[in-house]
């Protein structure tokens, strides 16, 4: 076997679950998200970023300015939506917790590099405007699954901020879920054909490769029952993120329904994103 296809199998988490329950877990994202937000307090479609247009949701909110989880959508940089994406904002809610739920412009459509652009000014303005909106922003945690969780990785550093007029610490502690922290192995996948990348750009995308001084406290959670190359990636990067993040594997979940647990208060992987709220 090649190394073009071994890659591929690596990360091609598609062929991992029967098409009827990949199938199955797009409609749910859809259907809970929906079902989440009914009746929620919010303030859905704001446009964050007036460059490329993008809009994020804010739901659950209270009173009194409440602290934040801004989650990122997977769909390999190319699918899904922050329509697709609210499904954990009731059980935040019950919790006093409110939820943001970012749409960025999709691949081919946008470089990853924009996406990465996107998704760090939707932190900024959950920063700047987000206390009119009922958010607390000094009690900002980030999250999002698959290309999400890269996303989110790339929040995670502490280079970015400056430039944006934000605090270095403008992330209190991030979730990522599944997520892929060294994509080189990706430009020689199948995935770039949408994400168009070479080894440089790449690199300069990888959080793993750029480690930041200042390491927001993380729990680093993937599937069981996940892609190898996913698996992999979040054991090194957890590794070397240091001592102190958590390493958590879901059992009895696969790259698709691990982000569904987050609907449950009393999952593995909600109380781990409710106890990196407790400190805030």
């Amino acid at each position: 076997m090649s190394l073009g296809q071994d890659t591929d199998r690596a990360y091609n988490v598609r062929a991992t679950v029967p098409v009827p329950v990949f199938d199955e877990n797009m409609r749910l994202y859809r259907a809970w998200s929906e079902s989440a937000v009914d009746g929620l307090r919010g303030h859905p479609g704001l446009v964050y970023d007036h460059v490329g247009g993008e809009r994020l949701d804010v739901w659950g909110v209270g009173d009194r300015p409440r602290p934040v989880f801004v989650f990122v959508h997977g769909g390999y940089w190319r699918a899904l939506s922050r329509a697709d994406s609210a499904f954990m904002a009731r059980m935040l809610d019950e919790q006093g917790i409110a939820t943001v739920v970012v749409d960025y412009t999709l691949a081919p459509r946008a470089t990853l590099e924009e996406i990465v652009r996107q998704v760090r000014a939707a932190v900024a303005f959950v920063h700047r405007e987000g206390a009119r909106h009922g958010l607390d922003p000094d009690r900002i945690v980030v999250g999002g699954s698959s290309a999400g969780g890269h996303l989110t990785g790339m929040l995670m550093l502490d280079d970015w901020q400056e430039s944006l007029g934000l605090p270095r610490d403008v992330v209190k502690a991030a979730l990522p879920i599944s997520g892929l922290f060294d994509i080189r192995p990706l430009v020689h996948s199948f995935a770039n054909e949408w994400l168009g990348l070479d080894d440089a750009r790449a690199a300069a995308l990888s959080p793993a490769l750029r480690l930041p001084v200042r390491r927001p406290p993380a729990v680093f959670a993937v599937a069981e029952h996940d892609g190898s190359g996913f698996v992999d990636q979040n054991i090194r990067f957890h590794q070397a993120w240091g001592t102190g993040p958590e390493l958590l594997v879901v059992p009895e979940v696969n790259h698709y329904d691990i982000v569904l647990e987050l609907t449950r208060q009393d999952s593995a992987l909600s109380r781990a994103l409710l106890g990196l709220f407790t400190p805030l």
